[in-house]
């Protein structure tokens, strides 16, 4: 039973029972540039040889990836060797004990809804996400009154939704996309319902001065929220 999928992915999930690993996962993760050994020994405090054997650690475990390149930018004799850069690996790692597939349901409501989404259907989809996202929005603001309307609030919230909000520019993008399973088969369906649990997530928090557009691109969520007027988010 070794190579049973779920066992592979309960030791993943077990490399990171160490605290400091589990910082350097967080931090590698929530970069968007390839990141040294150096500087993820700085960003968590540990020595380069410690932050060296944990990565490595990772990388075994499936969490992490390796790429290699010159930092200084030089090519040719003397350029030096090429630096052992980390990146947070495509794996998706989910165990639940005893085993369920929720993801296989969400797969097949998602088949039938993008072949009946036509009319009512769709806008049952369109009014729940958004109630749903309102709801969120709203208890959250309930908690933390004094930042109704915030982008600060709005981050920290989709943040909390494994969303991994950061600041491009005019733009605040989502990193991760929490349905990309079933997005990669239904964008069309999924990336829609995506962008109305925002806008409801927007309007429960009082953020009225945003607005959330669809930019879909490889390696990020594709949902966006801008200032209305093309302001900075």
């Amino acid at each position: 039973m070794e190579g049973h999928p779920v066992n592979t992915d309960i030791e993943a999930i077990g490399a990171l029972h160490d605290p400091r690993r589990r910082a350097l996962y967080s931090y590698v993760s929530r970069q968007r540039h390839d990141v040294s050994r150096d500087e993820a020994a700085g960003a968590v405090s540990v020595s380069r040889g410690l932050a060296s054997f944990h990565l490595d650690h990772l990388v075994r475990a499936g969490l992490l990836q390796v790429t290699y390149r010159r930092l200084s930018g030089r090519r040719g004799p003397g350029a030096g060797r090429p630096s052992k850069l980390y990146r947070r690996s495509d794996r998706q790692i989910s165990v639940t004990v005893p085993e369920r597939r929720y993801e296989l349901l969400a797969q097949l409501f998602a088949g039938s809804l993008d072949a009946a989404l036509r009319g009512k259907v769709k806008t049952s989809l369109t009014r729940a996400a958004r109630s749903w996202g309102r709801a969120l929005g709203a208890t959250s603001r309930l908690h933390r009154p004094a930042t109704r309307g915030s982008v600060r609030a709005l981050r920290e919230l989709l943040d909390g939704l494994g969303a991994e909000p950061y600041v491009d520019g005019a733009l605040l993008r989502l990193r991760n996309c929490p349905f990309d399973t079933v997005a990669s088969t239904y964008p069309e369906l999924v990336c829609g319902t995506n962008l109305n649990l925002v806008e409801g997530v927007m309007t429960g928090l009082g953020t009225d001065g945003l607005e959330a557009v669809l930019e879909p691109a490889p390696g990020r969520c594709c949902v966006a929220i801008a200032r209305k007027g093309g302001r900075n988010a």
